[in-house]
């Protein structure tokens, strides 16, 4: 039998080439006081998102009994395995106190983001020492499994899911994501009854999917898998989960979270009217989200229909006062069946606070909706070129 050690390694996401339907699957001691004067201090509303939009700033995924509040926004911790920059351990902590204290407080991580698990259980720390309970109570902490395909014994699932629960410092983990690489073997059911089982003994809060198909979200479903969501692929540049996934999604009541969603930050004002054509013309596709995201563009209808897109979307951008990731993710949590978002954060490095709490405030009217539908359906059917949720990783 594996190690568990072996499902901790990164899959590499960034060589997939989606411009073609058959692209390979897996080339996939700072620290404040925390004295009562420093608690009373913390006000949510002093940064952030304001009191009146604070309803709209969570939902609540449930299946049977099962259920977990989360924010609408996810903060994004792939940023944090080490290919967008050195990350400073205290600095991050910092950093998450500071998107907590705003509202923004859900974290999603993997045991394969780096330090994602390790940094998320010195921000819990932090938040019992030096914040209100209520805060506590608020902050929610989201990870993914991503085993090798081997035999899922009770015993191997357990060790797993142990190791996570010690590195994010929680006694029961709020949503346990699970991903899996193979259909063919159809250890995944095994896998998921016991992460229920361990979820029936107080381990796991709810159970949940990433990257997985419509087919296989409905066998785990008729398993009787109390799944809450399933996390996947959604941008206005991806449209697949309105499809096949978003319709079993209503009648099942499982919901979407969302990632790629401003597309690593291509959907932003710093490509708009730019010629990545052109060596050195564009900003530099430097990350592993920009470059895994190109390739997206590439695979949907091709630089200057993306240009196009940037070009509306600033348009109502500038009529909201807002920018131009706000409208695209404002748009996707507008969609059926979808939960909630994910915006990726490079802890330490940079911030999104101000940018992330416009989204709760924002309304797109019918002429912004149909201006940006306009755009969105030159682009081919991604269903046609990838195949459904999650075949960018699986398809041969």
């Amino acid at each position: 039998m594996a190690s568990p050690t072996l499902s901790r390694t990164l899959y590499n996401l960034t060589s997939l080439d989606y411009s073609k339907p058959q692209a390979r699957r897996r080339s996939d001691s700072r620290r404040s006081t925390g004295t009562g004067a420093r608690r009373s201090e913390i006000r949510c509303e002093a940064v952030g998102v304001a009191s009146e939009n604070r309803q709209q700033l969570v939902t609540t995924v449930k299946n049977g009994n099962d259920s977990l509040e989360i924010c609408r926004v996810l903060n994004g911790m792939w940023q944090t395995s080490g290919s967008w920059g050195r990350i400073d351990r205290d600095d991050a902590v910092e950093a998450m106190l500071k998107y907590a204290d705003a509202g923004l407080s859900t974290f999603d991580m993997a045991d394969h983001y780096g330090p994602a698990e390790d940094l998320y259980g010195l921000f819990i720390n932090r938040v019992r020492r030096e914040r209100p309970p209520e805060l506590l109570e608020k902050v929610k902490g989201l990870t993914k499994w991503v085993p090798p395909p081997v035999k899922m014994t009770s015993s191997y699932v357990r060790q797993n899911i142990d190791i996570s629960r010690k590195r994010m410092d929680v006694a029961s983990l709020d949503m346990l994501q699970f991903h899996w690489w193979d259909y063919s073997n159809n250890g995944y059911l095994d896998a998921l009854k016991h992460l229920t089982d361990l979820k029936e003994e107080g381990k796991i809060k709810t159970v949940a999917l990433t990257n997985f198909d419509t087919d296989r979200l409905q066998i785990i479903l008729e398993n009787g898998i109390p799944v809450v969501s399933n996390q996947v692929q959604h941008s206005l540049v991806d449209m697949r989960p309105q499809q096949r996934m978003a319709e079993l999604c209503q009648l099942t009541g499982v919901k979407l979270i969302t990632y790629g969603t401003v597309m690593g930050g291509l959907l932003s004002e710093k490509f708009l009217d730019t010629n990545l054509s052109i060596p050195f013309a564009g900003p530099p596709l430097n990350t592993p989200s920009l470059q895994k995201y190109k390739r997206m563009v590439d695979a949907w209808g091709g630089w200057s229909l993306f240009q196009a897109l940037l070009k509306t979307l600033n348009q109502v951008a500038s009529k909201h006062g807002v920018s131009i990731p706000t409208v695209a993710v404002r748009y996707i949590l507008d969609q059926q069946a979808v939960a909630g978002s994910m915006v990726g954060v490079r802890l330490g490095l940079s911030e999104h606070i101000k940018d992330t709490s416009a989204i709760f405030s924002l309304t797109l009217d019918e002429e912004d909706v149909k201006s940006i539908q306009e755009v969105i359906i030159k682009g081919k059917d991604l269903m046609r070129v990838i195949g459904d949720c999650g075949d960018e990783y699986r398809r041969a």
